[in-house]
């Protein structure tokens, strides 16, 4: 594990030609001031309350130039384990791409592999400002490499169990992770828990896996309404999740109108969860939601790669929901660009409103900083460039010949940078984790080692489907 790297042990100001406070409108040559870690101060850089000090001073200068300062995004939805699988279940159904992951996860890629992956993915969060990562992991390796690389996040660690008769058991080995990995939590790094999806947990252990998270305190995430498959497995008991139980031994019946019902039955919806997805929900879904204070990421480019749909993103709002943006993992969606999130989030709200600009760069700024923070719970530490919040900060450069004149930064970052900015730094907690583009200090050979073990773990991937086919 790389050592931990020390807080800058004297104030900086940190200046550029646009600061995007998102609480606040933007600030032309503005600045912020951090000190031990937090921000104390947001403003126009002339105004910065550092009298005559410069670097020889009490207050170090930091100007970052012809850039955007702004709050680390949040990634609401991360599966950082499966990294090694970006491009490898091409051409599959929902089922079957469900199916052959699990068997390739389970099967050939072991702990040290899965840490691998974490890293690498972390290190591809930070080249594009994510200092934040909600990931839902079976194997909790997501919550080592995040641990090792000082960003900031939740672990969600999964249980499975869609036999009524697995519920004790599923339980048990729950119980005894949450114990082993909750003595590891840090200030930056905590774990919740994640019963899977309906398909994949029984309502017995719905039920009990709400009152552990209640009775301890865990947060909790659940993929939910996210396909059509889902809907008809829930209120009809039938389709090809209930073929697959049935074809198992399982007994499968009519659970409940929707899936936001069954969790509302389960008891789920009572402890606030993160829903992942909800796409197949209707108002009166959406009215539980708001009523429990509930809260949805939303991942629209994995959500339109599967095929799954757009989920209703204006009626979620609406209904004052929560709202942040995830990418999924990079096995549904490829990358992990918040940026091209917030993009793709205008153009699919434009797409189901048939209104041009319906959902403004701003709004989806929004929802990818200051959203994403409130659907964690993490809205009074992070999410806004507020004085007293953690200095968790992210810079993208303005090159002038691939952004042309800046009119509103928030336009130009999500519709002209959205998935080509590589930020210039990055922080978390006032300590810088990436310059240029580049993570600093010790875990740059931590990202580069697993790079290329993840390289050759990718190439025996390779060869097992090769001769799976063959």
């Amino acid at each position: 594990m790389s050592p931990p790297s020390p807080v800058l042990t004297r104030p900086t100001l940190y200046s550029a030609d646009w600061v995007l406070p998102i609480a606040a409108p933007p600030i032309r040559e503005g600045a912020v001031l951090v000190d031990d870690g937090i921000i104390v101060w947001v403003g126009p850089r002339a105004a910065a309350p550092i009298g005559e000090a410069g670097d020889s001073g009490d207050v170090a200068i930091e100007p970052l130039g012809r850039a955007v300062l702004m709050p680390g995004l949040v990634n609401a939805h991360t599966h950082l384990e499966l990294t090694t699988l970006r491009g490898f279940l091409e051409g599959f159904d929902f089922r079957e791409w469900l199916r052959t992951l699990t068997e390739v996860r389970r099967d050939l890629l072991t702990p040290d592999d899965l840490v691998d992956a974490s890293r690498v993915g972390i290190a591809e969060a930070l080249r594009h400002g994510i200092t934040t990562m909600a990931d839902t992991t079976d194997s909790a390796a997501p919550l080592q490499a995040m641990r090792e690389m000082g960003v900031r996040g939740i672990g969600y660690v999964e249980v499975f169990g869609p036999d009524p008769a697995q519920c004790g058991e599923s339980m048990q080995r729950l119980k005894a992770r949450v114990e082993a990995l909750r003595a590891l939590d840090t200030s930056l790094v905590r774990m919740g828990i994640s019963p899977h999806a309906p398909y994949t947990v029984s309502a017995a252990l719905f039920r009990a896996a709400a009152g552990l998270a209640r009775d301890e305190h865990l947060p909790m995430a659940v993929h939910i309404a996210e396909s059509a498959a889902e809907v008809s497995f829930v209120r009809d008991g039938a389709g090809p999740f209930a073929e697959r139980l049935r074809a198992r031994g399982i007994g499968v019946a009519p659970q409940a109108s929707s899936p936001i019902a069954l969790l509302d039955a389960c008891g789920v919806l009572d402890v606030r969860p993160l829903l992942i997805h909800a796409i197949r929900v209707d108002d009166a879904d959406l009215a539980r939601i708001a009523d429990a204070g509930a809260t949805i990421v939303h991942c629209p480019i994995s959500n339109a790669k599967l095929g799954h749909g757009i989920a209703p993103l204006d009626r979620m709002l609406a209904h004052g929901v929560a709202v942040g943006l995830g990418s999924d993992s990079v096995a549904s969606n490829d990358r992990m660009h918040l940026l091209d999130e917030a993009r793709q989030a205008t153009l699919m709200h434009a797409v189901r409103s048939g209104q041009p600009d319906s959902l403004d760069a701003h709004t989806a700024l929004t929802l990818a900083t200051q959203g994403g923070a409130a659907a964690l719970g993490l809205a009074d530490r992070i999410g806004t460039l507020t004085p007293g919040k953690a200095a968790d900060l992210t810079a993208f450069p303005l090159a002038c010949e691939e952004t042309g004149p800046v009119y509103d930064p928030a336009v130009t970052l999500v519709h002209v940078l959205a998935g080509r900015a590589v930020a210039s730094l990055v922080m978390v907690a006032g300590v810088v984790r990436l310059r240029d583009g580049i993570v600093t200090g010790a875990d740059r050979v931590l990202v580069e080692d697993s790079l290329r073990r993840l390289t050759a773990t990718a190439a025996r991937l390779e060869e097992w489907r090769r001769r799976g086919s063959a």
